[in-house]
């Protein structure tokens, strides 16, 4: 078995749009005399890779704290796609697919509307991508939409690098944060199939 580490780092990634950057504040420290290391941290939900809930697009969605668990382990599917999926080629792909996808795109791999429809017509599970945002900067709403009502998790801003296409188990669950939209999370890729 190994394992396959692809979370980003909260401190170290990029900010989406105008996020405003991590901030870690000290309350104690050893190096100054106190009794333990204590940290305090400042975040928006949706930074480096993350869980997206329902509620993140839809007022009614659920919120994170609300999520079933079952979507954020088990097999998944990564598969290589640079740019735009359309309906038609998530059609192609499916057959060929688990009911957890993986995008691996080097951060240039989306869903249309249309993508997002055809899947939500399914029973996949979860959908990641090692893009920012599972919807291109052009339609950013409707595909969230399109996966939030059809309960299919979001996972997005993965590391993929190293990863190859192939059939993992993956284990991403998010933080557990009641009235939030979003979350962050320790996502791990495990091939049964390859030794430590």
């Amino acid at each position: 078995m190994k394992l396959y580490d692809i979370s980003r780092d909260i401190m170290t990634t990029k900010p989406f749009g105008d996020d405003p950057a991590p901030e870690l504040s000290v309350l104690s420290s050893i190096e100054n005399g106190d009794a333990c290391n204590i940290t305090t941290i400042k975040m928006c939900t949706h930074q480096a890779t993350h869980i997206d809930a329902p509620k993140h697009f839809d007022d009614e969605g659920s919120d994170i704290g609300a999520l079933r668990l079952a979507p954020f382990y088990g097999k998944c599917t990564v598969v290589t796609i640079d740019g735009c999926l359309t309906g038609e080629d998530m059609e192609e792909l499916l057959p060929h697919c688990r009911r957890r996808i993986i995008f691996h795109g080097n951060g240039k791999s989306f869903l249309t509307a249309s993508a997002a429809q055809v899947l939500a017509e399914t029973s996949v599970l979860l959908v990641g991508t090692d893009a920012d945002s599972i919807a291109p900067a052009f339609d950013v709403m409707r595909p969230h939409l399109e996966l939030a009502r059809a309960n299919i998790a979001v996972l997005e801003n993965l590391n993929l690098e190293g990863v190859e296409d192939g059939e993992y188990i993956i284990s991403a669950f998010p933080i557990k944060i009641a009235e939030s939209e979003a979350a962050p999370c320790r996502a791990v890729l495990i091939d049964e199939g390859k030794g430590l």
